[in-house]
């Protein structure tokens, strides 16, 4: 959690020098960098989910449809750091996908995308269900009983949120966003908000109102774990990509929540790493410097620097920390992915095989390609 209280951080510095912590206040207070809100509203959004997840599996039991499994807070809100104010704060949250009875996913490689690395489709196959150690009675087999599913059965997810024989990341939007509309009055939450689902086509974007006027908005997107580990795949596009339904992209969220969870536990009381996030996507607003590569510069620095010495009294040296290792990956045109080939990546964080001895992946990759984009980002950032 953030910590905003001033007078405890003051009392841990009263020694330092008097214009530098005057100097690191005014700038927690010009950057708004402390967001009190943020940790109780993140609990309102996930017991809202959790909630709507319990109606769901209990609607959709003796369906086809798949299974919801628990929400994962994901994204700088549910990090705590958020760059934005706090009426542009979107919650995002991320709900992991499980086959429902008699079928299977099978995750396949993506090569007609650009991208295959980061690419893939999920095969859905349907399976016997009339062997097994404990055959479901109150099921007719989807393989060997084609005659009287027709008379009795729900049809197989083949044949609701897949295109061809591929899950449909568009279909299974709509899917939810329907449930959300014609659940809503079933959750406690109906009684303190109304709902309104705004237009999205990979994801469900919820915005909650209060009757005082005050609002809240959040997105869940559909993901699929890739084995046992914290990198899933995700309905959600990037902005720079907008592939087929049917294309599902590699996503770090989990991870990186899971990381920032990590550090909290380790940091030292009143941290300030989270405030030099914040602070820092600030100053980048404008520049043509992505809010991930600055996330990805922080998680390297704190694995490299010391958690002790992320104390509130070393926020400019932290800073000023980020801001030249950042420069110095422009200089270079390199920026390492923080999940691939990472021997300093903590134990706790689950990856897949492939991601331990992989060459990582250069994030200004661009900048290697594009010497006039490499030069236009230099200059802004000397600008700053």
């Amino acid at each position: 959690e953030v910590d905003n209280s001033r007078d405890s951080e003051s009392e841990e510095s009263e020694e330092e020098n008097p214009a530098e912590m005057n100097m690191i206040w005014i700038f927690s207070r010009r950057f708004q960098l402390s967001v009190p809100k943020l940790a109780s509203r993140r609990r309102v959004v996930h017991e809202l989910l959790s909630d709507l997840l319990h109606v769901s599996n209990s609607l959709f039991s003796d369906s086809f449809f798949p299974v919801l499994e628990p929400v994962i807070g994901v994204g700088s809100a549910c990090e705590g750091w958020s760059p934005h104010k706090e009426e542009d704060v979107v919650y995002c949250m991320f709900v992991p996908l499980k086959p429902p009875r008699g079928h299977a996913f099978h995750l396949e490689l993506d090569t007609t995308g650009e991208m295959p690395r980061t690419s893939m489709r999920v095969r859905v196959e349907l399976v016997c269900t009339c062997t097994g150690e404990q055959p479901d009675q109150n099921m007719l087999c989807f393989l060997h009983h084609s005659e009287e599913l027709k008379r009795n059965q729900d049809t197989s997810l083949l044949h609701t949120l897949c295109t061809g024989p591929y899950l449909d990341g568009e279909k299974i939007a709509l899917w939810f966003q329907t449930f959300v509309i014609s659940a809503w009055s079933v959750v406690p939450q109906s009684h303190h908000y109304s709902l309104k689902v705004l237009p999205s086509i990979r994801s469900c974007k919820m915005k909650l109102m209060k009757a005082s006027g005050s609002s809240l908005c959040v997105e869940t997107i559909f993901g699929l774990q890739q084995g046992d580990s914290d990198i899933f795949l995700s309905s959600r596009p990037t902005e720079a990509r907008v592939p087929p339904s049917t294309t599902w992209l590699e996503s770090y969220a989990v991870a990186e929540a899971k990381f920032f969870r990590h550090v909290a536990r380790q940091a030292p009381p009143h941290s300030c790493h989270l405030k030099c996030l914040r602070l820092c996507a600030r100053l980048l607003q404008g520049s043509g410097l992505s809010i991930y590569a600055l996330k990805t510069t922080v998680m390297h620095l704190l694995t490299l620097i010391p958690l002790s010495e992320w104390q509130h009294r070393y926020l400019l040296m932290r800073v000023d920390d980020i801001m030249r290792y950042l420069h110095c990956c422009l200089e270079e045109k390199r920026l390492k992915h923080f999940f691939f080939g990472n021997e300093d990546m903590p134990e706790e964080i689950s990856l897949p095989p492939a991601f331990q001895g992989a060459q990582p992946l250069n994030l200004f990759q661009h900048l290697v390609q594009d010497p006039a984009a490499q030069i236009k980002a230099m200059q802004e950032f000397d600008e700053l």
